[in-house]
């Protein structure tokens, strides 16, 4: 049996963990590759195709047939979409063609192509963002981002920040490295779970502001509760005292909209593979024009112009294919329609804190105005730890969430996804009301 038979029968027989490529009596085939002009970008373009076509049935359909596009394991009711979002099948299949493409070209690709493909991409995203092109780099998410304004800024002894114990974790760290090495002082408030106005938040951070602030970081989205802030009235009181600001936007490209110039802040930073769901490995950062020559990159990079922001985007060699696949994200989502995801997301979200609002020792720690919440919730229990309760919900009634018990926060992160349905979250309604009771 020569060698082409064999390798043939052993796929079939399930001897390989793989169906045997036509890489055998294939030259011709590469040469012709060679030849044409197969751009990874022009293909993921292409791999969404038979997803994008307009829908015609009910509302409902509509979302049966979005679930159809993701594989979901039967053992339990995923809830927890915040932490990474799965990825669609039109967009895994756009990634693995562009992984096969780049494998395929190799360094011709990655010389000849890549950067051209990394310019296509970050102008799609900059348009979704409604933002210059000049303004957006693509970094691998939202921690490298901030950490990259953090520790780029041209600190000095003495110098103050204003931050809240509800951001996350990885940029409240990276403040301490830069406040031991800079000699900074920190600033932490608390924001209530359920303000009474957006000025209350407002003059939370203002009562901070001292003589030698020069930042103030802020959620766009609080990660814990869902909480939305109100960025622009923030960021027009903190440029009245001629602060800058950063903000954390992990949670909200993808998930609602909005514009970044919209905000007025200085910086934006936001993870790709939460909700516009990506492939992970994919972050955004927006740099106000007048703020990108005082930054130092992370990386040094041989762009020398301090006013061209791609000289803080720097990466080294990188798998190009993860970057290519935020072109099928968008696709997918433009498909879906942005605001019509927003209110599904919404709508699951007010749904099962309606149902479990009154429910006694249930307690909600996330708002229930719309304009402060959109598909992040936070629930929690009296009579357990939050520890206890994601516990229970997973190994008694299969449903996976993650717990929270820190910043004035005590309870389960909800978080639906487009592919979730009124019947999974009746499931999870039940099952709290079971262990309220307890």
């Amino acid at each position: 049996m020569d060698k082409r038979s064999f390798l043939k029968k052993a796929s079939l027989a399930g001897l390989l963990p793989f169906s045997v490529p036509n890489f055998i009596n294939a030259s011709s085939e590469h040469s012709t590759s060679r030849e044409a002009k197969h751009m990874a970008y022009e293909l993921t373009q292409k791999s969404a195709k038979p997803y994008l076509k307009p829908w015609s049935g009910s509302e409902e359909t509509f979302w049966e047939e979005v679930r159809s596009h993701y594989k979901l394991v039967p053992d339990f009711i995923n809830l927890e979409s915040g932490y990474y979002n799965i990825i669609p099948e039109p967009t895994l299949e756009g990634l693995k063609q562009n992984m096969n493409q780049v494998n395929l070209r190799g360094s011709h690709y990655m010389r000849t192509e890549l950067d051209q493909d990394r310019h296509k991409i970050a102008k799609s995203l900059a348009d979704f963002m409604g933002c210059p092109q000049e303004n957006l780099i693509i970094t691998r998410n939202t921690t490298e981002s901030l950490d990259l304004v953090i520790a780029g800024y041209p600190w000095q002894k003495g110098d103050h920040v204003i931050y809240a114990m509800q951001d996350y974790g990885a940029m409240k760290v990276m403040f301490e490295q830069v406040s031991e090495r800079h000699g900074l002082t920190q600033e932490i408030i608390s924001v209530p779970n359920h303000p009474s106005s957006d000025e209350e938040i407002v003059a939370l951070y203002e009562s901070k502001i001292t003589p030698q602030t020069k930042m103030i970081m802020v959620c766009h989205m609080i990660n814990i509760t869902g909480q939305i802030l109100p960025v622009r009235k923030i960021c027009d009181m903190a440029h009245s005292h001629g602060l800058e600001v950063l903000v954390d936007g992990a949670h909200c490209i993808g998930h609602f909209e909005f514009n970044i110039q919209d905000l007025n802040c200085d910086y934006y930073g936001s993870s790709l593979h939460k909700w516009l769901a990506a492939p992970l490995g994919n972050g955004l950062l927006y740099i106000d024009s007048k703020r990108i020559a005082q930054l130092w990159p992370l990386l040094a990079d041989y762009e020398k112009d301090p006013n061209n922001i791609l000289r803080l985007n720097h990466l080294g060699t990188h798998p190009a294919y993860i970057t290519l696949g935020i072109g099928d994200a968008i696709n997918y989502l433009n498909w879906i329609g942005l605001k019509r995801k927003e209110e599904r997301l919404n709508a699951l979200r007010s749904y099962w804190m309606e149902a479990l609002k009154d429910i006694p020792g249930v307690v909600i720690n996330t708002p229930f105005d719309t304009g402060r919440a959109r598909g992040i919730g936070n629930v929690g229990l009296i009579n357990m730890t939050p520890a206890q309760m994601a516990d229970r919900l997973l190994n008694e009634h299969r449903v996976f969430t993650v717990a929270i018990d820190y910043a004035n926060v005590k309870g389960c992160r909800i978080t639906p996804n487009v592919f979730t349905t009124y019947e999974e979250l009746d499931h999870f309604i039940s099952a709290v009301k079971t262990l309220a009771q307890a």
